[in-house]
């Protein structure tokens, strides 16, 4: 009997988010190189992005449908998926390492006797046993797991799996499963969003401030270029661990790890837990007035010069840019 592979998908407002797509791709690949049935489950009300779930190989997705499952509960997410994994058989279940996946997916894993890893890098199959990297000593280092449960689950890092769509991909078709009376111990009434913040998990563009930035009052002119770039604002951990910036905003192996198309670095310095956060990005830009920081080595463009002298010309161009 061949193994079945489960994703998670996660959705806000009905939208399926960036993070369950790439772990779509890895199931798939897995799935396909191994001869593993999949199956796809998402808990909510409804599905509004079906035509990108299509152009990621989803071919039939599970939904558990009910008006008051549209925000996350983790007493009637536990216990529909929980019921579904054990009804299926399922022998290994993938989630996203957000913060719903990192909730979800230990409760999981109590309800179904399963062994799990979180915050993997890096799953692969071979010899008829799974293996995976994940981060330790606050990513200093990584250490490769091994589960000896028959049920395996695994919490995949957000931007490290690429999210690749297929060739002739096959309409979605859904399944619906109406939950009647779910179990609602706990209920999201509504969600407060920061207004004009990006999150730094999803932005395209990054602009970033290091030690170099001298004091959290500097940070106007991160603020200021990101603004004209359309762009997140992110931080490095000294930053954050000074308390200059939130910690939402901070990006490397201990914060948020991010894969926009252009990340710019001020005062960065380029310990390995930040490059490693960072380094998938399409391009890095790195302003540091040290010219043998390590941020350079990975930069695509670099400018070795005082930030406080470049920013100011930079922001000034961009604007002219734009105008």
């Amino acid at each position: 009997m061949s193994k079945k592979i489960l994703v998670f998908l996660e959705q806000r407002a009905g939208k399926i988010k960036k993070p369950s797509f790439e772990a779509i791709s890895l199931a798939l690949k897995l799935a396909d190189e191994n001869g593993f049935e999949k199956e796809m489950v998402l808990i909510g009300n409804e599905i509004v992005n079906l035509p990108d779930a299509s152009k990621y190989g989803i071919e039939k997705i599970t939904l558990f449908k009910n008006k008051d499952l549209e925000n996350y509960s983790s007493s009637a997410y536990t216990e529909i998926l929980s019921n579904f994994i054990n009804e299926n058989d399922i022998d290994i279940i993938l989630f996203s390492n957000t913060s719903l996946g990192k909730d979800l997916a230990p409760r999981i894993s109590v309800r179904i006797d399963s062994g799990i890893i979180v915050d993997c890098t890096e799953l692969k199959f071979s010899n008829g046993d799974f293996s995976a990297m994940r981060p330790v000593y606050a990513g200093k280092a990584f250490i490769e797991v091994k589960l000896n449960t028959k049920r395996k689950i695994f919490t995949l890092r957000p931007n490290v799996f690429k999210a690749a769509q297929v060739q002739n991909p096959k309409e979605s078709q859904i399944k619906s499963v109406e939950v009647n009376s779910p179990n609602l111990k706990t209920q999201v009434t509504g969600f407060k969003k920061s207004e004009g913040k990006l999150d730094v998990a999803e932005a395209e563009i990054i602009v970033s401030g290091g030690r170099g930035m001298k004091g959290p009052e500097n940070f106007q002119l991160i603020e200021e270029l990101a603004e004209s770039l359309n762009a997140a604002v992110g931080a490095s951990r000294a930053v954050v661990d000074a308390g200059w910036r939130p910690h939402g905003e901070q990006v490397g192996q201990t914060g948020k790890t991010v894969s926009p198309s252009l990340y710019i670095a001020c005062g960065i310095s380029g310990a390995i837990q930040h490059m490693a956060g960072m380094s998938s990005a399409k391009y890095i830009v790195a302003i540091n007035k040290d010219k043998e920081a390590p941020i350079f080595t990975i930069a695509d463009y670099g400018i070795a010069g005082d930030l406080f002298e470049v920013l100011p010309v930079l922001i000034t161009e961009v604007k002219k840019l734009k105008s």
